[in-house]
C-alpha cells in the first residue's frame, strides 16, 4: 500500500527513493508556464460527489461521508472521515477555487485508506482520526478562482445589523478576471469561534480577524467544534493550497532546486504571537514547527534528495506577516497544530505533466503526517529545527 510505505519511511526517518520517475518537469532548469493549460482531469464538484460516495461504499463503512453545509451557491460542502483515533487530523483543501492539488491527493488517501487491510494501515487507523474537507469552495472552483461568489448585498441580507456598515476588506467586486464579486474565504475566520458578526468591526484590515461571513467559513468551524466537542480536542488542521509556478530553494544542497511544496505554521506577526498569549493561552507555534517538520521530513524521506518531489521548503515568514484571519491562525490559537502547505504553481501556470508530481507531493506529506502523529514522532521532533529547512526564492506575492 502507498500510504503504508511512505509511513513507514517518514517515521523511520529513512530515505527511500522512488523508483519510479515521476512526470517530465523543470527542475534545474527554466521554469516552463502556460497561458491556455488544458485542465482535463480535474475532480469538479459533481465528480467529487461521485467519487466519495464510491469511496464509501468501497470501504464497508470505514470512510463516512457527511454533508458539512451549503455554498453561497447551494453547492454541497463534504467531509469524509476515517478511522478511530484520538488524535484528530482536519485536513481542508480548495478554500481557494483554484488550487486543487489537495482535493485530488486526499481522494487518494481516502481510497487507500479505506481499502487497505495491511497490519500499517490498521495501526494507522486505531492511532489517528482523519477528517477530509476535499473541496470548501466549490463555486470559486467552477469559475477557477480564488474567491468565491457572493454580493455584499446577500451578506447583509444574511446578517442585518451589517445594514450600512462599511464592506469589509477581504469582499471585493471582482477577482481573478471574472466580474463576480465575492470573498477571500481564507481571511473570513475568526478565533473567537462564537464570534457573530458585528458592524463595529468592519471593514477590519488585513491583520485583524475575520468575520464568518460565508457559509463555507462558518462550515469549516462548525466541523472543528464537532471535532473539539467530541474529541476534546483537534490536534491539528492542515490547509492545502498553491503558490507560484517558478519559486526555487535558497542555500544549502539543493539551492536554485525548483520548489514543491513549501510548509509553515501560524503567521502571527511579531514576537511568534506574543501579542495574543494572553487572550489565548493555548496558542503553540513550537507545536506547530513539529508537525510542519514531519511534514518536511516524510517528504525527503519518501523520495530522496535528488527527485523533484522532495524540493520542501519553508514558506515565507517574516515577523511582520500577520493574518489572524485565516483558518490556520484562528485554530491555532484555539490550541491546535496547523500547517500550511503551499504547492508550487496555480492551475492557469503549469500544464498537465506538472500534475500528478505535484499531487504525490501532497499526498505523501499528509500521509507522513498521520504516520508521524500515529507513532508519536510528531511529539518526539525538534521544533526548531523547521528553521533549518532551506527558504526559497519568492516569485510572486502571497497566495495563502
Amino acid at each position: 500500500m502507498a500510504l503504508a510505505a511512505a509511513s513507514s519511511a517518514a517515521v523511520a526517518g529513512l530515505a527511500a527513493p522512488v523508483q519510479a520517475a515521476p512526470p517530465d518537469g523543470p527542475d534545474q532548469g527554466p521554469c516552463k508556464t502556460f497561458d491556455d493549460p488544458q485542465w482535463s482531469g480535474w475532480t469538479d464538484h459533481a465528480e467529487l460527489d461521485e467519487k466519495l460516495r464510491s469511496i464509501e461504499s468501497t470501504s464497508a463503512g470505514r470512510v463516512r461521508v457527511q454533508q458539512i453545509g451549503t455554498s453561497k451557491q447551494g453547492r454541497e460542502l463534504w467531509s469524509a472521515r476515517v478511522g478511530t483515533g484520538e488524535r484528530v487530523l482536519m485536513v481542508q483543501s480548495a478554500i481557494h477555487g483554484n488550487e486543487r492539488t489537495g482535493t485530488e491527493a486526499l481522494l487518494g488517501i481516502l481510497k487507500d485508506l479505506g481499502t487497505s487491510r495491511d497490519a500499517a494501515t490498521e495501526q494507522l487507523l486505531s492511532s489517528v482520526t482523519l477528517v477530509a474537507l476535499p473541496m470548501v469552495n466549490p463555486d470559486g472552483g467552477e469559475l477557477n478562482r480564488r474567491m468565491n461568489v457572493v454580493p455584499w448585498e446577500q451578506v447583509v441580507a444574511d446578517h442585518p445589523q451589517l445594514a450600512g456598515a462599511p464592506t469589509a476588506w477581504y469582499h471585493s467586486p471582482s477577482g481573478d478576471g471574472i466580474d463576480l464579486p465575492g470573498f477571500d474565504l481564507n481571511r473570513d475566520f475568526n478565533p473567537d469561534l462564537d464570534y457573530v458578526p458585528d458592524p463595529a468591526d468592519l471593514p477590519g484590515e488585513q491583520t485583524d480577524a475575520g468575520f464568518f461571513l460565508s457559509p463555507e467559513s462558518r462550515a469549516i468551524r462548525d466541523t472543528y467544534l464537532a471535532l473539539r466537542d467530541e474529541f476534546g480536542a483537534v490536534d491539528a488542521v492542515v490547509d492545502l493550497h498553491h503558490m507560484g509556478p517558478c519559486g526555487r530553494t535558497t542555500g544549502g544542497p539543493q539551492d536554485g532546486k525548483l520548489i514543491s511544496v513549501a510548509l509553515d505554521y501560524p503567521p502571527l506577526g511579531v514576537g511568534d504571537g506574543a501579542a495574543y498569549q494572553e487572550e489565548y493561552p493555548l496558542l503553540d507555534q513550537d507545536k506547530s514547527r513539529r508537525y510542519a517538520l514531519s511534514v518536511a521530513r516524510g517528504i525527503q524521506a519518501a523520495y530522496g534528495t535528488q527527485s523533484p518531489l522532495a524540493g520542501v521548503g519553508r514558506y515565507l515568514h517574516p515577523d511582520e506577516r500577520e493574518y489572524a484571519g485565516q483558518g490556520r491562525s484562528a485554530f491555532a490559537l484555539n490550541g491546535s497544530a496547523t500547517v500550511l502547505f503551499e504547492v508550487r504553481g496555480q492551475q492557469d501556470d503549469l500544464g498537465q505533466k506538472q500534475r500528478g508530481m505535484l499531487v504525490q507531493s501532497v499526498r505523501t506529506g499528509v500521509e507522513s503526517l498521520i504516520a508521524a502523529m500515529a507513532s508519536g514522532e510528531v511529539d518526539r521532533v525538534d521544533g526548531d529545527e523547521f528553521f533549518a529547512l532551506p527558504d526559497y526564492g519568492w516569485d510572486t506575492a502571497a497566495t495563502d
